[in-house]
């Protein structure tokens, strides 16, 4: 009794208003069966109690924590503030500070409130754009469209929301027609000029394609056919979208509430639903068992997007882009399963399966003919997930690039392909060629096993610590790269930028700190200084009735430099800073509210070569200064941070054409940088080129990665500092050639 006592005392105000909302939430909840919130409360509790326990510093879940989530909990649902009312906005506030004692009770109210009202608000919003659409606009009027959504507060009443609405989808209607009005005058659309996608969101530092076809007759059109051709496409767009949207049952919009609460511990700790799990397993390893095509949902069935070079689908050569999936079989006798109007997860379910069993496609060819395909299952790759390797040649001198997009590997079988065995074997047939120095081209890799960033560092250093691993219970481990042979011992330079993460920044620092090679690209790598593992809930409770309860990928602990900083926040500081578009603004792990605090433990016992970079520093920078490429780069830099902050457009056609000339004439002088050509001449590895005879597609592949390397002067100011490291009077060396290979 007593007990019971305190429970009422300290949980009342939960559940006098739990009494108050009950019978709200029954006048509008749907008729159709609920997933077992049972399910929802167990998976909840699971989390939290794993979270608490076991993450290396858990938040503490209180009134504050519970405002926080609150906060990005509405965020997530409605970024743009176009469905809620302020009227839902008072009523969700009676739990702004009940999150964290609904967690403890595993009651669901606030989130069956909020599921409830965004899908009926959703509902409401597809007759407001499609009555909005079916009216033209005029554009001579002085309205602006204010795209602060932070500032920006939540419509007042329905009118409001319209209009907001109204406004959202002029500008995108009028940056069509502005757009197809130059290219009816022979005008190519240029970069950047402040592109609206089909939401009416303002994409920032977007690239549009459009491009004029001197061959082809541009048809000339009025105004306003323009006009209504843009609301027909911004009407088909959202069309698309919503019926997306349609499809998203209880259980994804639960894994959005549960992962406001989750990412309030920090913003790498993440619960995966069943099907994301198998997205991040496939990403992870650069492979999934499949057909090989790229899914998209339409009306009439489910259409095949795009074909993967090498797969089933793509060799097979019964199948076509266009092609509509109608029925889905997995034995020749049985009946197939009808997959009109089912939601694109299920029917991919249905489609992938173990490599060697075959599946029937019922498919309606372009042709509008009805075809029965069968196609047998494969294990796909994903080639652009893996590492590749060009030789360049510069004058009488070859150098070698490696460029790794992930460090993946597959966890569950780790006999599988994976970073560190594919990065030696470039390695390996880039010797053969006899090249002068290695650039390793780390832009914008994400990171991935950490184990094998350990084992890769081997590759080019001797045998000692690569990185120090702390638990949340204080105990630390110095992770050694234990007797991996060194493949390459000469000049490398290692290439970064703001987007270089995790165990990028775990090579990085190493090879930094052992003064192996040089550091070179954006002031700072991400600064993510974490590590995570995932855990897959069904595994702590094999006994339960609810099926796949997906995983929590958690963090476990932070991982430190063998000098004993850590890259949490701070990052990795490039020897030498090469200018790029984002030079100006702040982004990164640094920028987050719920990310962790930078700190120091002790350093490990290692010894650095005995390098000095000085000199090489010291002339790149001189290069640098002087060269007008990257002084192009460094203005439009400027230029991109002056603009960000530009929220307001405005809706007067002339006056949105005054300052689209304005943006143009400025972005003008920036054309330069996409046309930058270098000197270099790069080629593929032999064994790449065996491979191209028979693989057109690869070919191709390798033509545009390759055009695209000539007009990269990063690359091209790596190969000059490889060119200073192989030159010893550029820097001092001071031992001698068997001491740097030796393993100690």
């Amino acid at each position: 009794m007593n007990t019971f006592k305190l429970f009422m005392k300290r949980n009342y105000k939960v559940i006098l208003l739990l009494i108050g909302v009950s019978a709200l939430l029954w006048s509008f909840i749907p008729k159709k069966e609920k997933e077992t919130p049972e399910k929802d409360q167990l998976l909840l509790e699971l989390v939290t109690y794993l979270l608490e326990r076991t993450h290396y510093d858990p938040a503490k879940i209180d009134d504050k924590f519970s405002a926080t989530v609150y906060k990005e909990y509405l965020k997530a649902l409605d970024p743009m503030k176009r469905y809620f009312l302020q009227s839902d906005i008072d009523e969700f506030s009676k739990y702004e500070y009940l999150i964290d004692d609904m967690i403890e009770l595993k009651e669901l109210s606030f989130f069956d409130l909020t599921y409830e009202r965004i899908t009926k608000r959703m509902e409401e919003a597809k007759g407001i754009y499609t009555d909005v659409l079916s009216t033209p606009f005029e554009f001579n009027s002085d309205e602006v469209f204010d795209a602060d959504y932070d500032k920006l507060g939540y419509a007042k009443d329905e009118d409001e929301l319209r209009d907001r609405w109204r406004k959202q989808l002029k500008l995108n209607v009028l940056s069509t027609i502005t757009d197809n009005q130059k290219i009816q005058e022979g005008k190519e659309v240029t970069e950047d000029e402040g592109e609206i996608d089909e939401f009416g969101e303002p994409i920032e530092n977007s690239t549009k394609k459009k491009k004029v076809d001197d061959k082809k007759p541009v048809e000339k059109k009025t105004f306003e056919q323009l006009e209504k051709e843009a609301r027909e496409s911004a009407g088909k767009s959202l069309d698309e979208y919503f019926e997306l949207l349609t499809d998203l049952e209880r259980k994804d919009w639960f894994s959005i509430y549960i992962n406001s609460i989750v990412e309030r511990f920090d913003p790498h700790t993440f619960y995966f639903a069943p099907e994301d799990k198998e997205k991040f397993d496939a990403s992870m390893s650069g492979s999934f068992e499949g057909i090989g095509a790229v899914l998209r949902k339409k009306s009439e069935g489910v259409e095949i997007n795009e074909l993967v070079p090498g797969g089933p689908a793509w060799r097979g050569k019964e199948i076509e882009v266009g092609d509509i999936i109608l029925k889905v079989g997995q034995t020749k006798d049985e009946d197939p399963v009808d997959i009109v109007g089912m939601r694109l997860d299920n029917v991919v379910k249905l489609i992938k399966g173990k490599k060697g069993t075959t599946v029937y496609l019922t498919l309606k060819k372009i042709d509008g003919t009805i075809k029965v395909t069968p196609l047998t299952r494969e294990v796909i790759e994903m080639e652009e997930t893996y590492a590749k390797s060009s030789i360049i040649q510069n004058g009488d001198k070859k150098y070698g690039l490696i460029h790794l997009p992930k460090f993946y590997i597959d966890f569950e079988n780790k006999d599988k392909r994976n970073a560190f065995t594919d990065v030696e074997k470039e390695i390996i047939e880039l010797k053969k060629q006899n090249i002068d120095g290695i650039i390793m081209d780390l832009r914008n890799n994400g990171g991935g096993s950490l184990q094998t960033v350990v084992e890769m560092v081997g590759l080019f250093s001797k045998e000692g610590p690569v990185v120090q691993v702390k638990s949340s219970r204080g105990k630390q481990q110095v992770l050694d790269d234990k007797g991996t042979p060194i493949v390459w011992e000469g000049p490398l330079v290692v290439l970064v930028n703001n987007f270089s993460a995790s165990a990028s920044e775990i090579f990085a620092a190493a090879i930094q700190d052992y003064k192996r090679g040089v550091i070179i690209g954006s002031k700072h790598t991400y600064g993510k200084g974490t590590v995570q593992n995932l855990v897959d809930l069904n595994e702590l409770l094999r006994k339960q009735p609810f099926g796949d309860l997906g995983a929590l990928k958690i963090t476990l602990q932070k991982f430190y430099r063998i000098n004993g900083g850590s890259t949490q926040r701070e990052g990795v500081l490039s020897d030498i800073v090469l200018p790029d578009r984002y030079s100006y603004i702040d982004m990164g792990e640094r920028d987050m509210d719920n990310a962790m605090p930078w700190d120091k433990i002790d350093r490990a016992s290692y010894v650095a070569y005995p390098y000095d970079f000085s000199n090489v520093i010291e002339l790149s920078k001189k290069r640098i200064a002087t060269n007008e490429q990257f002084n192009l780069i460094d203005e439009n830099a400027k230029w991109i941070n002056e603009r960000k902050d530009e929220k307001t457009f405005s809706l007067n056609i002339d006056k949105y054409k005054i300052k689209q000339k304005e943006t143009e004439e400025k972005a003008k002088k920036f054309k330069a940088i996409s046309k930058y050509k270098n000197t270099l001449k790069f080629s593929s590895l032999p064994s790449e080129l065996e491979r191209i005879k028979n693989d057109t597609i690869l070919e191709n592949k390798r033509e545009r990665w390759h055009e695209m390397l000539n007009s990269d002067v990063y690359i091209e100011e790596g190969v000059n500092i490889l060119k200073d490291l192989g030159n010893k009077s550029a820097h001092k060396q001071i031992d001698n050639k068997n001491r740097i290979s030796s393993k100690h």
